[in-house]
């Protein structure tokens, strides 16, 4: 019944928002407006993206228009897609909360000569041109099974511990962090659940409760997302339980530098640069705007200080394209200290 009335909600939001992008005259080059649409408010990786989106906008000499919804949801994303167009942007990079609702309103705002790209958490390939990803997703899913393996010393239950259910950046390293588990070597490692917080604290502190509840045995969480990784880390310091549960995931070092310490509760974890997959999706939405660039494979166009960069395959299979930033990064007590006061 709940899955019903939100997908009832996202129709009549869809409707409303196509209604109006119908009567709007919509962006397209003539504009110098480049919007970025990021999940949610209050989520700090969200905030470092638009730093550097902000940053590539402005070496063009662009304006860049930043929205940040209330919710994590495709309802409040639709809602500001349509807002966007009737501004009259010339492109939209947006970081879905769901791979596939947002498609209506993002065909339209493409109808009206609005460009659109994703990144951080992807469209499918027909609501985008082409997609920013922040790392090999397969990379990412090995990293991260690879940590759990290690930090439960090779047997033992662990759990993950996600943002939003829909999101198809999770989904994608949670489905490779499954298909890495096939390897006989993981073959006494057991993934007892995978709980979503939503990318909101509060939730993502009470299912750790219930998986400390649920699973006394837990030796491991991961959590592929910085909301979850530094709730999870909190709950297991703030119950004592830093010598018996692990925490490991995707986290900022900003955020993590406290747990990340010895005898604290993450011994290490995994990201990337999230100001660099802001400012690469800025020059690659400012490189579709000017038609430098189109989304296709082997496309090649100038990021600024990130340099050239090309059009590849979906690393997810999805059969779109991406532009690829890099390989996770691992942080650990030898370098933490150096990378705490970046991001």
């Amino acid at each position: 019944m709940k899955n019903l009335k939100r997908v009832l909600a996202i129709v009549m939001v869809t409707a409303l928002s196509l209604s109006i992008l119908a009567a709007c005259g919509g962006g397209g080059k003539k504009s110098n407006d480049y919007a970025l649409l990021s999940k949610s408010t209050g989520n700090p990786y969200m905030e470092k993206q638009a730093e550097g989106f902000k940053e590539a906008v402005a070496e063009f000499e662009g304006n860049a228009i930043v929205k940040f919804p209330a919710n994590p949801t495709a309802e409040d994303q639709i809602a500001m897609i349509t807002e966007l167009v009737s501004q009259g942007v010339a492109g939209i990079a947006v970081a879905a909360n769901d791979y596939d609702a947002l498609e209506p309103a993002l065909k339209e705002a493409t109808k009206k000569g609005v460009k659109v790209i994703s990144l951080d958490s992807s469209v499918n390939p027909a609501s985008r041109l082409t997609h920013v990803n922040q790392a090999d997703p397969v990379a990412i899913g090995v990293s991260l099974v690879e940590a759990a393996f290690d930090l439960t010393g090779g047997s033992g239950q662990f759990a993950i511990l996600s943002a939003t259910s829909t999101a198809s950046n999770q989904n994608t390293w949670i489905e490779n962090m499954k298909k890495t588990l096939e390897d006989p070597k993981y073959a006494d490692l057991e993934l007892v659940k995978v709980a979503y917080g939503d990318d909101l604290r509060d939730k993502s502190v009470s299912e750790t409760e219930a998986l400390l509840q649920t699973y006394p045995d837990l030796k491991c969480i991961v959590a592929p997302t910085t909301v979850g990784i530094a709730a999870a880390a909190k709950v297991i310091t703030d119950n004592g339980l830093v010598d018996t549960i692990a925490v490991t995931g995707l986290g900022l070092p900003s955020e993590m530098a406290e747990y990340m310490v010895e005898g604290g509760a993450c011994p290490y974890m995994f990201l990337w640069n999230p100001i660099d997959v802001g400012y690469l999706a800025g020059h690659t939405l400012k490189a579709m705007v000017d038609e430098k660039a189109t989304g296709k494979v082997g496309d090649k166009f100038e990021a600024g200080r990130l340099g050239s960069m090309e059009v590849v395959d979906a690393t997810s299979g999805d059969g779109g394209t991406e532009v690829l930033l890099g390989d996770p990064f691992k942080f650990d007590l030898d370098n933490i200290g150096e990378w705490k006061s970046v991001y």
